[in-house]
């Protein structure tokens, strides 16, 4: 939660430069019930997490994962992934940067790079999202679709998944364009 909180108070800081006090209270509001549904979110997955049963357990201590919850950096985000299949994968990301919020879907899927399989590479397409701030193109919402390239690792014995991967991008509207400098360096807790 405290680094959550970070994140806001950073935010804030900045809506607190660059907006009017008004604006600053709506944000305030809205971001101050998005911590929160993020922290009881992370508080259900953790829950169901500690009362996995023996398959699960086995499974968390081995090379592969079922669903991990994390974040993501550059930009910073927050980000769940979990496996529809043996080699399908839907991944979600909440971005926070300084021009707004970004969220993203993508469906991944994953092929073998080590023989145990803890080290696989991902490749797949998907969508997103995004509010500006005032600053940056008046404010507004956009929307584009999304690819993905990545290696994903999970750490053998440990509840441990880390991603790499590169996320180009194409808005559609009055932002339209590409752009080929998403993606980022994933962590998260598997389970």
């Amino acid at each position: 939660m405290t680094f959550v909180a970070a994140i806001i108070t950073l935010q804030l800081k900045i809506f607190k430069m660059t907006n009017s006090l008004n604006f600053n209270a709506e944000l305030l509001n809205l971001q101050k019930k998005i911590s929160t549904t993020f922290v009881k979110l992370l508080l259900v997955f953790l829950f169901f997490f500690a009362l996995g049963n023996q398959k699960a357990q086995a499974q968390v201590q081995g090379d592969s994962y079922k669903t991990a919850v994390g974040v993501k950096f550059y930009p910073t985000g927050v980000t769940i992934k979990t496996f529809m299949r043996s080699n399908i994968a839907f991944e979600a990301i909440g971005y926070f940067w300084e021009r707004g919020t970004r969220i993203t879907g993508l469906f991944e899927y994953h092929y073998n790079l080590s023989p145990s399989g803890s080290l696989k590479w991902y490749i797949g397409p998907g969508a997103h999202v995004g509010f500006y701030k005032p600053d940056f193109f008046d404010g507004g919402t956009s929307f584009g679709i999304d690819g993905v390239l990545g290696l994903d690792y999970k750490f053998p014995g440990i509840p441990i998944n880390v991603s790499i991967d590169w996320q180009p991008s194409y808005e559609f509207g009055n932002f339209a364009g590409f752009s080929g400098n998403w993606g980022g360096v994933g962590l998260r807790l598997a389970f």
